[in-house]
């Protein structure tokens, strides 16, 4: 395995079984990848996904990459948290964001609103659920009267998934890691310099905010048809309102292409998507994904997280092939 350490996330957009996904991550302990974690969209609901994947294995560390502070209550989330910590202690994340308004609103007819306050309450609360306080709380967003915890306190670091500058602040004020997503190496310093200046501003040391950055990255046997496919997934993240500041700096087309998006043109919008603008945020083969690692590293990224995917829906052998070539480069 590599010097230093390496996460994978699970393609839980591609439609794998979940016990794929745990035959998966077992491999990934054998190889020596660091960290597992399991995102949460419209297939394998999280906490399930890291039950089954606690029971297999022993060493590896599991998180949510990330789980919505909308979508659940923080008394629920501590309760789903605290049940993987009991499955393998020590080796539990909680990796939390605001997630977006078509996820909240659309999908779960929640109401996205004051992302920053909600996701500020929200950790709070399910810091001081984790550590077996009791709650009492009567805030803007959440109400809890009374729940503790009846398993024992533990200790779960909670990365933030931050995008925007005062996501990356809050980042920086109240979390263990930020994590961040569709971020180009040559947009990490900038973003981390918020992170670190919120930190000092609220007393913390800035060395003891983690970061942790995803992207998506493919290494199989069909490296044209995988390309197609992330620029599919470039153009979506890119079309939502609370992601698409991090497209700014790599896709030249954006305007262009969010017009023809907004008037229901949807393949004149994809068209508008450069090959650079894809990979300015993905990386295609082993060998840019190597490139890739260790250009993050090079920008202060302390665990690289590589966002598994497949040439296509149900593609089993893409994202087998990416974690063998995180197991090459070992050497």
């Amino acid at each position: 395995m590599t010097d230093s350490p390496v996460a994978i996330t699970m393609p839980v957009e591609d439609g794998l079984p979940v016990g794929w996904l745990a035959d998966l991550v077992v491999e990934a302990e054998r190889v020596g990848i660091d960290t597992a974690l399991v995102g949460e969209v419209a297939g394998p609901e999280a906490f399930a996904t890291l039950g089954a994947m606690a029971a297999r294995t022993e060493r590896i560390r599991l998180g949510s990459g990330i789980v919505a502070a909308y979508t659940r209550s923080p008394a629920l989330t501590a309760m789903g948290f605290a049940t993987l910590a009991s499955l393998a202690p020590g080796r539990v994340v909680a990796g939390i964001g605001a997630s977006s308004p078509i996820v909240v609103g659309r999908w779960h007819g929640g109401d996205f609103e004051r992302p920053l306050a909600t996701v500020r309450e929200f950790v709070g609360l399910l810091g001081a659920a984790l550590a077996g306080e009791k709650l009492n709380h009567d805030g803007p967003r959440f109400r809890s009267e009374g729940f503790r915890l009846d398993l024992p306190p533990v200790e779960v670091p909670i990365w933030l998934g931050a995008i925007n500058r005062r996501m990356l602040a809050l980042a920086g004020e109240v979390a263990d890691g930020v994590f961040m997503t569709w971020c180009p190496p040559s947009e990490v310093a900038p973003k981390r310099e918020i992170v670190d200046a919120a930190a000092a501003g609220a007393g913390r040391n800035p060395d003891d905010v983690a970061t942790v950055l995803s992207f998506w990255a493919y290494a199989g046997p069909d490296p044209g048809q995988a390309l197609e496919r992330m620029r599919r997934h470039v153009l979506a993240y890119a079309m939502v309102p609370t992601h698409q500041p991090a497209f700014t700096g790599t896709f030249d087309n954006l305007p262009a292409a969010a017009e023809a998006w907004q008037r229901g043109d949807r393949a004149a919008a994809l068209s508008l998507v450069p090959d650079e603008a894809v990979l300015a945020q993905c990386a295609l083969g082993p060998e840019m994904l190597a490139e890739r690692i260790g250009a993050y590293r090079a920008a202060g990224v302390d665990l690289p997280v590589v966002l598994l995917t497949g040439a296509r829906f149900g593609d089993e052998v893409g994202p087998q092939a990416t974690v063998d070539a995180i197991r090459s480069m070992s050497g």
